[in-house]
């Protein structure tokens, strides 16, 4: 949009025509001194821009004086009248979110009544001290630093890229990471988000195409920290936990970095810093978790311009929200998040207007929002898929479905909850599964009508239908997934867990061998293989399968646990023990582990502390039959697991 003409000044003559009284003007209120730079404007720009807009920090340009302000007024005066910035999706919302970044509508009238006026620099007496940004880190000196091995060279190319680095955590004990700060160096970093990965799946990934890291977005196997979302853009600064709630980091976990990266005319080097800083403690007893939200069924046509998704859920139990996460990629429009309590009272939780993939970021409220049992938490996205989209990859528009690439969509809701109690945890971690079970079988179904041959979809299908105990159904798509691809260790892997839920177990043992033929430095795989061997009957095969397994990866809590059952039945108590120990260590919210090791301490004799491992594998899975039976056996006076 143009800027206004400054009002022409009238003619002595206009004044005084013909000797008449002039006609009567509409009351209007007398404009404000005319705004300068020194005086108005630096105090805007030095709170809203420059954080961002100065060296070091990604910003294209630097914002730090008149001259560069003077030379990009016109362009400021339509970013901050159409609110693109300061970027802040948002509407508001009660109660507020933390760190918004708005600007008043009296801000951005003065920023444009400045430049309508001509843009005077003013007095220089009344320029306001520049704000002394933090030089160092800004929390002060980390606990740890993490950088990657070596930096990933970002080519000149038309598109954006998005790369995962892995990085190593070099820890001797497991610690609670209280804040996390990012550098990005001098690359050109849109935004980036902080994955943990226990699996070394990523591990395996990295560096498979000769340059550091892998390509892609939400990379298979990784997790978010332990009910927190940890992103960072332009601006945001250090990403603290609530007090009292840092997150466990585990030895042996890899940090996967993934960035969404801004390509230049010349190649860059790309080697962020990851500042972590630890908590004397542990988190408070009402740790939060995410709870997800979503659509996978999504398929766009072409052209479509107000295409929706929704979803739904009304919580089982009372439980306090602390953020929110939205996600989606270029065709994102409309966000709209709303909460409707038992008595019908109805309140938004989140309206974004005009999404943009850019500026994306959680949402933390200033203080808890309250969602008593039974409130109904709505969500939904609309999608523009036509060619008036500016964001839209593809011009001419083309069919979009869900994926994980960028010119793919998504349609995510991330909740940052705290239940009331361990009990209810348990119920809306059970919730949460389910409903991520029937999302996959729902896109799968999808990506298989679109594209019928494609062994990676006819393997997630099959799959899907597995988790969802519909193992008829699951067992043609993956024998149709292993006759287009023999070479498929997941389809094997994925094969030999269908037949062995149906107790076939010489044909579930070779799909399970053949898998960890085709991969064999895969930890999960080879315990797979070890657990069949153990349900065949065969424990010394089962246990050296375990032990190879743990070998690859010492921290992998379900071999260790699988491997001290093995144990325990063979009669080697105290060895046994020692693996069921080390599977609570790595998996504090492990309900098998630590009802087995409840069991192994209790035929040792330490009823005590049985009592305590078997009573929180109940606090994590109140459904849990074994640690049911072990309780009432030591309830019994004397009782001793057998």
């Amino acid at each position: 949009m143009k800027s206004l003409l400054a009002p022409t000044l009238l003619s002595l003559s206009t004044l005084v025509a013909c000797g008449r009284s002039p006609s009567p003007q509409p009351n209007r209120e007398a404009p404000g001194p005319v705004p300068t730079f020194t005086k108005d404007v630096a105090p805007i720009v030095f709170k809203h821009c420059a954080p961002c807009h100065r060296p070091g920090q990604g910003a294209p340009f630097t914002l730090l004086g008149y001259d560069d302000v003077r030379g990009k007024a016109e362009k400021i005066v339509r970013a901050t009248e159409s609110r693109r910035m300061p970027p802040w999706l948002p509407d508001t919302v009660e109660p507020g979110f933390a760190g918004e970044r708005r600007l008043s509508s009296l801000e951005i009238d003065t920023f444009k009544r400045w430049v309508e006026s001509g843009a005077a620099e003013g007095d220089a007496r009344d320029l306001p001290a520049r704000p002394a940004w933090p030089e160092g880190w800004q929390l002060g000196t980390p606990d740890l630093v993490l950088t990657p091995a070596r930096p990933y060279v970002l080519q000149p190319q038309t598109e954006d890229v998005f790369r995962n680095l892995v990085l190593r955590v070099p820890l001797s004990s497991d610690r609670f990471v209280r804040a996390v700060e990012f550098r990005p160096g001098d690359a050109p970093v849109h935004h980036a988000v902080v994955h943990l990965d226990r699996t070394a799946a990523s591990r395996r990934q990295d560096g498979a195409d000769g340059r550091p890291g892998f390509d892609g977005m939400g990379a298979i196997g990784t997790q978010e920290p332990d009910g927190h979302f940890v992103g960072w853009a332009p601006g945001r600064g250090p990403i603290q936990s609530a007090d009292g709630m840092p997150w466990r980091l585990h030895r042996g976990t890899d940090l996967v970095l993934e960035l969404h990266l801004i390509p230049g005319k010349t190649p860059v080097s790309v080697s962020p810093s990851v500042a972590l800083y630890f908590s004397a403690g542990a988190p408070a007893a009402s740790a939060p978790l995410m709870f997800k939200m979503a659509s996978k069924a999504i398929d766009i046509p072409a052209g479509a311009r107000d295409y929706a998704i929704t979803d739904r859920y009304v919580l089982p139990v009372d439980a306090e929200l602390l953020s929110l996460y939205p996600h989606a990629h270029f065709l994102g429009k409309e966000m709209h998040v709303a909460a409707t309590l038992p008595d019908g009272t109805a309140r938004d939780l989140l309206r974004i207007r005009q999404w943009s993939f850019h500026w994306q970021q959680d949402y933390r409220y200033v203080r808890p929002v309250v969602l008593p049992r039974g409130t109904t938490i709505s969500m939904r996205f609309t999608y523009d898929n036509s060619d008036g989209n500016h964001e839209n990859p593809h011009h001419p528009p083309q069919r979009v479905t869900v994926g994980q690439r960028s010119t793919d969509e998504m349609g995510n809701l991330l909740l940052q909850l705290i239940p009331n109690s361990s009990a209810d945890r348990a119920r809306l971690v059970a919730d949460a599964a389910a409903r991520e079970i029937a999302m996959n079988v729902a896109g799968a179904e999808l990506l298989v009508r679109l594209n019928p041959d494609q062994p990676e979809n006819l393997t997630f299908l099959g799959s899907s239908y597995i988790d969802a105990g519909r193992i008829a159904d699951g067992l043609p798509y993956l024998e149709r997934a292993l006759k287009l691809d023999p070479a498929s260790a997941k389809a094997h892997n994925e094969m030999g867990g269908a037949l062995l839920k149906q107790n076939r177990l010489p044909d579930a043992l070779e799909h399970f061998r053949r898998a960890v033929e085709l991969s064999p430095r895969d930890d999960r795989l080879i315990y797979n293989f070890g657990k069949a061997l153990a349900a065949a009957g065969r424990p010394a095969d089962a246990a050296a399968a375990l032990e190879r397994a743990l070998g690859i990866n010492p921290d992998l809590a379900e071999a260790h646990d699988e491997l001290g059952v093995l144990l325990f039945a063979g009669g080697r108590l105290n060895d046994a023990l020692v693996h069921f120990r080390r599977a609570v260590e790595l998996a504090p919210d492990f309900a098998i582990a630590h009802s087995d090791l409840g069991g192994a301490l209790a035929q040792a004799g330490r009823r005590d502390e049985a009592l305590a491992h078997i009573r929180r594998a109940l606090e994590l899975d109140p459904d849990n039959a074994a640690a049911k039976e072990n309780l009432q056996r030591l309830s019994r006076r004397g009782g001793k697991y057998r």
